[in-house]
């Protein structure tokens, strides 16, 4: 079979997934909802009027959807077309997010992105690039590309000069411990491949990229770094960031390669274990919801975006000026891999909601138990999730029989209430916008 010849069957069976998504929700465009009113955006880029939604409207948010194991696909999770964000009750909570400069130098990111998308041919800049309110921000899958087929230019597809201006995007947008994490899942999971004789799926170079709009210092727009166990959503406007939802996993956790013992995901474990044995017996009884834990917990991973999850799990009101620090630490964990700036933006944000933030726990809490933590709040959503063992179980000697490990973890950060991938912030701007009106 030919290259075209696989890339034509690859969006054939894409095209066809998306038909039985959109067919099955029963939708026909867009929307984003919000207090201050509500705009559809079809498929095409266009935008027509909706009705702003009723103090006593309820919107029909897709339900939790049961993954497959390993964490979600066309097999397994729908979506629908509309649009509404984790939520603890189907109804989004107005007012939290706004247009504001938030000291962002986004410069060079819009100066790396405009480069690599120069660098494309036009054949890989019209299969890279959609609108900024494209349904393409919604196409991520933690699955390897052999089980959820990708849109984009993959790294493989690009020449070392094109890689490079790829790597200068991913450089300027990610701090120097982001790009690290982005380099060694993708290391692991090429070296893993190899161990398990499936390097055809499961290697460093399927990871795709996509752009949604046109870069530009004034005017919305964002990238897309997709792949098995990591995925980046990027979203720009002016001086914001929203850097969500963002995945990050691997499986095995800790490989040697070529001498060398590769690890990743070890911050977030960490700083959830520090946590949790930082309660007392008393408020650890709040905190952990389940003292088992199974195969997979996660509830807002791909295609989860409209999961409505009610808070659980203790208060942040209920710990001390040293708890809360730790629980801020796991945040931390996440948030840290975007440029300084970003993460001052993102963790002020965080902070301002303390109050109203929980964190849920499941498992033991041992150095070396498997575990699921859960941080929620008005304004962020973290989950991480010990897993049982997956297509790669054989590179650490593990079958999905033996039940979680740390060996295998994934891990996602959401912008609960309607503004993953900057949907809040994109409504705002076309509604207050003088020439897009």
């Amino acid at each position: 079979m030919t290259d075209s010849e696989t890339s034509g069957n690859r969006e054939a069976d894409r095209r066809s997934f998306m038909r039985r998504v959109f067919l099955a929700s029963g939708a026909t465009a867009f929307t984003a909802m919000g207090g201050a009113g509500a705009l559809a955006f079809a498929d095409d880029g266009t935008t027509t009027a909706s009705a702003t939604p009723t103090d006593g409207a309820s919107p029909s948010p897709s339900a939790s959807p049961t993954r497959a194991p390993g964490g979600g696909g066309p097999g397994a999770q729908t979506i629908t077309e509309d649009f509404y964000g984790l939520t603890t009750d189907g109804r989004q909570l107005d007012d939290l997010f706004t247009i504001h400069s938030q000291g962002v130098d986004t410069a060079p990111v819009v100066t790396a992105a405009n480069a690599f998308l120069a660098g494309l041919t036009d054949t890989q800049k019209k299969a890279t690039q959609f609108t900024v309110r494209s349904t393409e921000w919604r196409q991520w899958s933690n699955l390897d590309p052999g089980e959820f087929a990708r849109q984009g230019v993959s790294l493989a597809d690009l020449t070392d000069a094109q890689n490079a201006l790829g790597t200068a995007l991913m450089t300027a947008a990610l701090s120097a411990d982001g790009l690290e994490t982005t380099e060694k899942i993708r290391r692991i999971n090429d070296a893993a491949g190899k161990l398990v004789g499936k390097n055809d799926n499961f290697n460093d170079e399927l990871f795709y990229w996509t752009v949604m709009g046109t870069p530009s210092a004034t005017e919305p727009w964002g990238f897309q770094f997709d792949g098995h166990h990591l995925v980046v959503n990027y979203f720009v406007l002016g001086g914001q960031v929203v850097m969500s939802p963002c995945f990050w996993g691997s499986e095995p956790t800790s490989l040697d390669i070529d001498g060398e013992t590769v690890s990743v995901c070890q911050e977030e474990v960490g700083a959830s274990l520090a946590f949790i044995q930082s309660l007392t017996e008393t408020q650890r009884t709040t905190a952990i919801i389940s003292a088992t834990k199974a195969d997979e917990d996660m509830k807002a991973g791909a295609f989860a975006d409209n999961a409505v999850q009610a808070y659980a799990g203790i208060r942040a009101t209920a710990l001390t000026a040293a708890q809360k620090r730790k629980l801020l630490a796991v945040a931390e964990a996440f948030v840290n891999r975007a440029k300084a700036d970003v993460a001052k933006a993102r963790m002020a944000e965080i902070h301002a909601h303390l109050d109203d933030t929980y964190a849920a726990w499941m498992g033991g809490t041992g150095d070396d138990d498997p575990f699921y933590m859960r941080v929620h709040s008005p304004v962020v959503w973290i989950e991480v999730d010990c897993q049982a063992a997956g297509p790669l179980g054989g590179a650490y000697g593990k079958t999905r029989a033996d039940g979680p490990s740390q060996m295998h973890v994934h891990s996602v950060i959401r912008t609960p209430n309607g503004n993953d991938y900057g949907r809040e912030l994109l409504r705002q701007h076309y509604l207050t916008s003088p020439h897009h009106r």
